[in-house]
């Protein structure tokens, strides 16, 4: 889960008789050692696209500055571990009507969770957490991100590296979709769910995220 900051978580056996049997022992031989062709590089910008229960979102992820974080969604998203999870708080700004952001994922769910990976501050990238930014939730203490992320409906400085704070992983921006993060945003929370500084974040009914692949 995002933390408080000082201003605001897997050959089919081949069955053969006869003389077909070495044949296809040979072939999963031979298929065995041939090694595995290597992932072809991602662009400097990869495009992901989720489809959730209110509506798609697309972003555009910054791969030339932000290659660990952008590696890693890509990875959730390509091997259909977001699908099915959901967008599950609302991060509503106090008194200022549609700013704010809402955060997604997996959740801490361990059968859809990959290491952690290195924290790319804001400082290191130069991408600021502006209106519509994607960036990476992350465990007390700064642990690694994993599967949770969040996106940005307004400008918030406060999420960016600041001396000593590293603050979060800012990594693209929504390309398509601002309508259907604000309609999130907006969505009923439980008022007493949550502590401390998500109290009354949880949304009331979380919106699922359908499916989310990349989109060029």
């Amino acid at each position: 889960m995002i933390r408080p900051l000082a201003a605001i978580a897997l050959l089919s056996a081949l069955a053969g008789c006869g003389d077909a049997a070495p044949v296809a022992a040979d072939n999963a031989a031979v298929a065995k050692a041939a090694p595995r062709p290597a992932p072809e590089p991602l662009p400097d910008v990869v495009r992901v696209r989720l489809e959730t229960e209110a509506g798609a979102i697309t972003v555009a992820l910054d791969h030339r500055r932000a290659p660990v974080t952008t590696e890693n969604f890509v990875r959730y998203a390509e091997e259909g571990r977001f699908d099915g999870t959901t967008f599950y708080r609302a991060a509503k700004t106090p008194g200022a009507a549609g700013r704010g952001f809402i955060q997604g994922g997996i959740r801490r769910d361990y059968r859809r969770m990959l290491p952690p990976i290195a924290h790319e501050p804001t400082s290191r990238t130069g991408i600021r957490h502006r209106e519509g930014t994607i960036s990476m939730a992350h465990a007390e203490g700064g642990a690694g991100a994993i599967g949770d992320f969040f996106i940005t409906a307004s400008t918030m400085p406060a999420m960016d590296a600041h001396g000593e704070e590293e603050g979060y992983a800012a990594f693209g921006r929504v390309v398509e979709g601002m309508d259907v993060v604000r309609r999130i945003l907006a969505a009923p929370t439980l008022a007493n769910s949550g502590r401390g500084a998500m109290r009354g974040q949880w949304l009331a009914a979380p919106v699922r995220i359908v499916r989310a692949r990349r989109a060029d």
